[in-house]
């Protein structure tokens, strides 16, 4: 391996030379310490066969300190950076109007390609438990890949997630049966899926703007739910509203919601308005104690 592009807390971006042929590939690299859960990871990635929206696992090196996990390169990086900076740079237009960077089309594109990987693993009983935008990875070519698996499960047996241990949550993305009862399965990240949905028509904001965490926890067992931008259509919005349903039994599969938004793509209409977009509705929160955002 040659040439370390970037670093993260475990994450390395390298050009990678063999036989001739250069490739860009991520390198994971951790420590004893949390070998546990970066083998969890493997086994996890190791089980799937290649998907167009999800992230490719092509090796790994667990003989001794570090272990070193390498998987696809996905250029543009998180697709939450890339929303948000599309927005500060005003870099966003309609399908049928001006050509710029993003488009409506582009968006609902994001949600379908996403719900795309994740209703493959959720066919190889796989639960992710931390779908947000900053966990999945956008290509120069506006493909999507579902990314880190640092939180999922293999839940084939039972299709239900008992979370046993603590640590830091994402709780503006959780289902309120993993917020209340620490309960995680599919139809908890079909609800995650619904807040996916809500971050790329808000082009990368956090949920719930201006609610601390602890209240969004309450509002959410009240029945509060996030509402509806006003650059978005009714029609995009209730599929987000479907995906939070009290009862988990009642949300869609990510099937159904594959169909959904394909039939929306293939209409021509823009379900996200940009150029009503609202600055000032919408912002970042960063580095939250005790959360993930």
């Amino acid at each position: 391996m040659q040439f370390p592009l970037q670093g993260g807390d475990v994450f390395f971006f390298f050009f990678f030379h063999y036989n001739f042929h250069y490739f860009h590939v991520s390198c994971m690299c951790v420590y004893r310490p949390d070998c546990f859960l970066v083998l969890f990871i493997i086994q996890v990635m190791k089980s799937l066969e290649p998907h167009v929206n999800v992230v490719r696992f092509l090796g790994c090196c667990t003989d001794k300190d570090p272990i070193f996990v390498i998987i696809e390169y996905v250029n543009r990086g998180k697709l939450q950076t890339y929303l948000r900076n599309s927005r500060a740079e005003r870099h966003y237009g309609n399908t049928h109007g001006k050509s710029n960077i993003l488009t409506s089309g582009d968006l609902t594109s994001f949600m379908y390609q996403v719900a795309k990987g994740m209703d493959y693993l959720t066919s190889r009983g796989i639960i992710h438990r931390d779908l947000a935008a900053r966990n999945i990875l956008i290509t120069d070519d506006h493909t999507c890949k579902v990314a880190d698996f640092g939180f999922a499960r293999d839940v084939i047996t039972s299709k239900i997630y008992e979370r046993k241990s603590e640590g830091r949550l994402p709780i503006r993305w959780m289902a309120i049966e993993s917020l209340y009862d620490n309960i995680f399965s599919t139809e908890s990240d079909i609800w995650s899926f619904g807040i996916l949905m809500w971050e790329i028509v808000t082009l990368g904001s956090t949920p719930y703007p201006g609610i601390s965490a602890a209240e969004v926890m309450r509002k959410v067992r009240d029945g509060y739910r996030l509402e509806k931008p006003e650059h978005c259509r009714r029609e995009l919005y209730n599929i987000m509203f479907y995906c939070w349903a009290e009862n988990r039994h009642e949300r869609p599969t990510f099937g159904e919601i594959v169909q959904m938004l394909d039939k929306l793509l293939h209409t021509e209409m823009d379900y996200v308005e940009l150029e009503r977009f609202p600055d000032h509705n919408y912002y970042n929160i960063v580095n939250v104690s005790g959360e993930k955002v």
